[in-house]
């Protein structure tokens, strides 16, 4: 029996596509319908003034409901950069709502800064946090936010605010001990048809004047059935929500992960964009459902400002957007921001979570830029990843054995096609129990490692959170025995239906839980791991097959007695913050991790990579993977990716090259595909295909120097690597919307080509006065221009901008690990006054001595006809055997009549070049300098 359920969870999931019947709409989910149902108008909450309490850095305030006469704490604090943060709880609650601690998504406690009261004005409290201002407004309360006295935004301008105070219900206890009386007798609920009746019967066992009202009941304020799960919700409704309102931006962007377009929609005749971590299989594009991984992080940009709001909350949440025109009245007193006739566009959302409380932060830029190190300094940045890590990764559902894992390793050589490593999904394990292998197909896992490790290459292995549960498994017994596991709302470990089949999950909210899986990577306890395993979380959301949503109940509870639907979308997080714990700890904190995840949340950047899950493979979700890689790293995930190829599906071997061209400038670069498609590693396509492949392949590789230069900038600025043309360009309008071409860091402009049996493209080439290169041919294009360009099969449409220089390493080699130590060339690509700067950054590639600052960073420069090699840092015992052997100088009108180059030591040394006079390309041959060292190449 156990085996037949098995197999149906595998049907379930793996061949009939997204079901949406399995998943909740907001007329499903008690709280977002009655969030949803508030119309517009003035606020029932009002500001008690004459409370206010003033620090130098901070407010608090008394808030009045005066509908239901429940008094909340308004708390207000100026943080750093220029942010917001605007707290609001109950001031008598029942019970402690969660508050999510600092370390889990707050990477530390805010630095505060100064919040000068300017006084009360006609029922407005005035404050200042540098050049920006915040006006609160008593009656109702209204907070706006405001740039150099310009509204940005505000809160609860339309009077949405709503926050479900704690309470108790008649007849809750003698209600909850016949609920678990029930609950201990019957093990194994029965699913029942959806019905509006609730729970009755054995189901429930509750007496007549202890059942939710109708009206609580069609609320889902006590109790809520969806497809025969009853969720018992023992603490009634606590749901919170707010409008925030963005005027004068017509778009706004971020909220990952949906599948959708970069600038988000209007949800007026749709779902709200829903924010619940979860396993959907065959997922739906262009569809506000809810994904594998979330962040409520918001931004708004227009040609003047760009600004971006952070609702720290860990429960289920929705979002509407409409877009609609700026309410001249609203703001008439605050700012000249509105005059004359003209419409002013404005964004209003909506958003309301089902748990917790109200803890907004809110970043004023006034950038793209600016937001970025905002959104950084709250939730960390991304930490350099050692070099191998963003080179090509080969993956399936599941290379067999060993002797599979060597051909596909050895065929990649045959056919010279550089990679770096490769994965294995769960049938290497024995029987689903992570941490172990399959005897029979991976005997001897240490020598395969050897093996890898002696051409530089990786194994990634797959460890997801649920355990079998079987007497004979040792990482399950030691969970139980020492109770770390998530347990019922009955208080018994929680039983649930995954791969293995019957399982459970450590409590990861619990800090000795993370310890203790984390100690489960040590080479003593992961028997057959070598220090060249690496590892990918899966299934993390988590995935249950035979519980609602595909996921943990919401009554379930977690060792510190909070439910998962106040927590729940924190859980994969804290899976794959431990599993990197792990790694640390495995190489006594010296070597860089690597850590895959697919459930993600705000400050997942920290501690793993993310891709997209379960995509197809078809020409629509290749188109995909730009809008939806543009919002993760607009939200901090940086590096992230999609599965090269699709991961259901057999695509053909057209798709499949220009899937690898698009995930060239893509910061994770995985080939990855279901167990029951045909394999298709590169070497199996066409010929013709295959070389396509290879050579998008080996382009990757060509430009790992420039990537590794962007994943530096990123941890030290919060840049993604990966951007939309408006982060560049930020005054362009007409490139607000447009989500089929992005820029890799600030050089490189890219146009995927997305349709089958396409030959060109239209391209849009960005900037007033910037010119633009192919990377191939160099031809010239020019900015704010757009072209047709020609984009036969080899040909992945990309260029260089004008005045940037970029490092490349063009000697092929098998894996990026035997690379540290290439030459580099130089593409100096110039601008029209005849100028480039770019950088270049070397450390030892693998470990953190760069943190202790052994690494070199040298800022390049062309102009007045010279290059320039300038030493930004060097650390005291840091070199580097990296030397410039090639400087590709294009946009260079007339050919030099000699070139020298001046040493570190002042020597000048005579260099020989070439000069193509068609494509204004000259070529400076073997320079012969140390990356590491000062040197200046004139042209005379």
């Amino acid at each position: 029996m156990r085996g037949f359920c098995l197999l149906l969870a595998v049907l379930f999931c793996t061949c009939l596509g997204v079901h949406r019947e399995n998943f909740r709409t907001c007329d499903q989910s008690g709280f977002c319908k009655r969030h949803r149902s508030l119309q517009p108008g003035n606020s029932d909450y009002v500001v008690q003034a004459s409370s206010l309490r003033l620090s130098k850095t901070s407010l608090m305030v008394d808030v009045l409901n005066t509908k239901s006469d429940v008094r909340f704490l308004l708390q207000v604090y100026g943080l750093q950069h220029g942010i917001f943060r605007v707290k609001l709880v109950e001031a008598e609650p029942i019970r402690q709502r969660y508050e999510i601690p600092i370390g889990v998504t707050l990477v530390a406690e805010p630095e505060q800064a100064e919040l000068v009261y300017h006084g009360e004005v006609s029922g407005q409290l005035k404050f200042s946090l540098g050049d920006n201002q915040m006006v609160i407004n008593t009656n109702p309360l209204r907070i706006d936010f405001l740039i150099n006295n310009e509204p940005v935004s505000s809160l609860n301008a339309q009077g949405l605010l709503k926050f479900e105070h704690t309470q108790e219900k008649k007849g809750w206890f003698s209600s909850r001990v016949s609920s678990l009386f029930s609950f201990v007798s019957q093990p194994f609920r029965a699913k029942k048809e959806e019905t509006e009746e609730g729970v009755e019967g054995e189901e429930g066992a509750v007496q007549e004047d202890e059942k939710p009202s109708d009206d609580e009941r069609d609320a889902g304020m006590w109790e809520e059935t969806f497809k025969g799960f009853t969720d018992s919700k023992p603490n009634g409704p606590t749901s919170v929500g707010v409008d925030i309102a963005f005027p004068g931006f017509r778009y706004v962007y971020g909220i990952p992960e949906h599948a959708d377009s970069f600038a988000l929609k209007t949800t007026k005749s749709t779902d709200p964009y829903r924010m619940y971590n979860l396993d959907v299989f065959e997922y739906e594009l262009y569809n506000p459902m809810a994904l594998y991984g979330h962040i409520p992080f918001m931004v708004a940009h227009n040609d003047k400002h760009t600004v971006g709001v952070f609702f720290q909350n860990a429960a289920e949440g929705w979002i509407d957007i409409q877009s609609n025109i700026a309410d001249k009245s609203v703001f008439s007193n605050l700012a000249d921001f509105v005059t004359g006739n003209n419409d002013v566009p404005q964004t209003d959302t909506h958003w309301f979570f089902e748990d917790g409380i109200i803890d907004i932060f809110v970043l004023l830029g006034p950038g793209p830029k600016d937001v970025f190190k905002q959104y950084a300094s709250l939730t960390g940045n991304t930490p350099l990843p050692p070099l191998w890590a963003i080179a090509y990764h080969q993956c399936r559902w599941n290379y067999n054995d060993q002797d599979d894992v060597r051909t596909v390793d050895q065929t990649m050589d045959k056919f010279d096609i550089p990679f770096d490593v490769i994965w294995l999904d769960i049938e290497h394990t024995d029987g689903k129990k992570y941490f172990t292998w399959d005897g029979s197909r991976f005997g001897d896992s240490v020598e395969m490692l050897r093996n890898l490790s002696s051409k530089g290459r990786k194994l990634v292995t797959i460890v997801d959170p649920h355990l079998k549960r079987d007497d004979n498994y040792e990482t399950y017994t030691d969970a139980r025995n020492q109770g770390l596991l998530v347990k019922n709302k009955d208080g018994h470990d929680f039983d649930g239906w995954c791969w293995p089949g019957s399982s459970s999950w450590p409590d990861f909210l619990d800090p000795k839980v993370r310890e203790w899986w984390a100690d489960q990577f040590s080479l003593e306890k992961y028997k057959g791991s070598a220090n060249n395993l690496y590892v990918w979380n899966d299934m993390n959301e988590p995935s249950v097959f035979n519980s609602p949503e595909i996921t943990f109940p919401k009554d379930v509870r977690h060792l510190s007695g909070v439910e998962n639907r106040e927590v729940h979308n924190i859980y994969g997080m804290l899976v794959h913050q431990a599993t990197w714990d792990g790694l640390l700890k495995r190489s006594n904190y010296k070597e860089r991790p690597f850590v895959l995840t697919r459930a993600f949340f705000a400050g997942s950047q920290r501690s793993g990579a993310v891709w997209t899950g379960d995509n197809m493979g078809e020409w629509s979700h290749l188109k995909m993977t730009v809008p939806m890689m543009l919002s993760l790293n607009l939200a901090g995930i940086h590096f992230s990716g999609a599965d090269i190829g699709g991961f259901f599906r057999n695509p053909d071997s057209q798709l499949i090259a220009r899937w690898y061209q698009a995930a060239i400038f893509q910061p994770f670069f995985r080939a990855h595909a279901h167990i029951d498609t045909k394999r298709r590693e590169p070497y199996l396509l066409p010929e013709d295909h295959m070389i396509i492949a290879r050579d998008a392949i080996k382009k990757r590789y060509s430009y790992l120097p420039y990537w590794y230069q962007l994943f530096y900038e990123s941890e030290t600025t919060g840049m993604p690597p990966m951007r939309s043309l408006w982060m560049e360009f930020p005054s362009e309008a007409n490139i607000f919307e447009k989500d089929d071409e992005f820029m890799t860091g600030s050089a490189i402009l890219v146009k995927p080509v997305t349709e089958e049996g396409q030959t060109s493209v239209s391209v849009y080439f960005p900037g007033k006065d910037v010119v633009w290169y192919d990377i191939d041919t160099y031809e010239r294009y020019v900015g704010q221009e757009e072209r047709t360009v020609e984009a036969p099969l080899s040909k992945l449409p990309a260029f260089q901008k004008g005045g940037t220089i970029v490092p490349r390493k063009m000697r092929g080699r098998r894996s990026a690990s035997l690379t540290h130590n290439d030459p580099i060339t130089l593409i100096v690509c110039l601008d029209k006054n005849g100028k480039a700067d770019g950088q270049v950054y070397v450390d030892d590639y693998h470990s953190y001595e760069y943190r202790q600052g052994s690494y070199a960073l040298s800022h390049l420069s062309f102009h007045n006809f010279k290059l320039e090699n300038n030493l930004v840092h060097l650390g005291k015992d840091f070199s580097t055997k990296e030397w410039v052997e090639r400087v590709i100088v294009v946009g260079v009108n007339t050919e030099p009549k000699n070139i020298h180059l001046i040493d570190a030591d002042h020597n000048k040394v005579d260099l020989s070049h070439s000069y193509d006079s068609q494509t204004k390309v000259l070529t400076i041959r073997k320079p012969g300098v140390n990356v590491a060292q000062k040197w200046i190449i004139n042209l005379h």
